[in-house]
């Protein structure tokens, strides 16, 4: 990854600092000479960040007492705490991270004297986009809890930021994956050990953003002066179908490409079953519904707003990107 620059050492608290993309931006600015507050939520996560001179604040980022420790003299704040998809996780959780504490963070920034906010979203807000490139301004269709209270999260720091006149911009990244990431290990391992089957007929787009891309759009999207009160999908160049990318791993991975296929109804079926029995248990199901989406909605971004206001213009080709990612996942033990 690259090196910011930065020669007036800019402060910048960056929550959710111990998450893959957190950890990735808190690393990028420290290297670039950023004075870096990055806040986490449990003891004992956040060393290698203070290692590398970060100040790490360890708290819930639904604290206010927290929340204004963590605001306290800085410039930007990049916000990027979220509750990802767990087995057993109620809705209010969700809800009370993604929303509540969103609009808490939002107002004491702004009594704070925070100059910029960044708000990090997901793409996932458009939902299913079928055949054609989903621009900003494209249907919201939220498809599950996480999806929805991330939708409510950046609408509630739009218009909290609007009361509070603190300038702000919404980030949407498309799926993100990178060198030890484990979001994308069933699929990138499961090609690679000969293990997967498709789901459906893998014609569904499945456009993703390389971690080092993300990190430079989201730099410049709390720098330019043309991103304050703007929304921006990041997205990287290539948009393969769910077929065309397992040909590319089972590629870069030295394997013969997987021919099979499953209907994708019964698998539905098996995964509300699975989550019947194995949600209330808090039990991680081993075949759940939100996995079969996966083989069926499209994932089509057209980010032509964030190349033409930002400079946005991702860098890593997708079989670099994809080896550098296996690459990681055999020198983790993973695959």
């Amino acid at each position: 990854m690259g090196r910011a620059n930065r020669p007036d050492r800019k402060r910048l608290l960056i929550t959710g600092a111990a998450g893959y993309t957190g950890l990735a931006l808190a690393s990028y600015f420290l290297a670039g000479g950023y004075a870096v507050k990055a806040l986490v939520r449990r003891t004992g996560v956040g060393e290698e960040l203070v290692s590398a001179g970060a100040d790490v604040i360890t708290g819930d980022i639904r604290d206010p007492g927290v929340v204004q420790c963590a605001v306290a003299g800085v410039d930007t704040v990049y916000h990027l705490a979220s509750v990802f998809r767990r087995a057993g996780v109620p809705d209010s959780e969700y809800r009370t991270v993604h929303v509540d504490a969103t609009r808490q963070l939002v107002e004491q920034s702004a009594a704070a004297g925070v100059g910029r906010f960044v708000h990090c979203s997901t793409a996932g807000v458009h939902g299913d986009v079928g055949s054609t490139p989903v621009n900003e301004e494209g249907p919201l269709r939220p498809g599950d809890i996480y999806q929805q209270t991330k939708l409510e999260g950046e609408q509630v720091a739009t218009t909290t930021a609007a009361r509070v006149a603190l300038p702000i911009t919404v980030v949407r990244p498309s799926p993100i994956y990178g060198p030890g990431d484990r979001r994308l290990l069933k699929l990138i391992g499961g090609v690679a050990r000969r293990r997967f089957w498709m789901v459906g007929d893998g014609t569904p787009h499945f456009q993703m953003v390389y971690i080092d891309d993300l990190i430079e759009g989201m730099r410049l999207a709390g720098e330019s002066p043309n991103a304050v009160g703007r929304t921006y999908i990041l997205a990287g160049n290539e948009a393969p179908t769910l077929n065309e990318l397992v040909r590319h791993i089972a590629a870069v991975a030295g394997v013969e490409a997987p021919h099979w296929k499953l209907p994708v109804w019964p698998i539905w079926v098996a995964g509300a079953m699975c989550e019947a029995v194995c949600v209330p248990l808090r039990i991680e199901p081993p075949i759940y519904r939100r996995r079969v989406r996966f083989f069926t909605n499209s994932r089509l971004f057209d980010f032509s707003r964030a190349r033409t206001e930002l400079g946005y213009a991702p860098r890593t080709p997708l079989l670099v990107g994809l080896t550098r990612t296996l690459d990681s996942y055999r020198r983790l033990g993973w695959v």
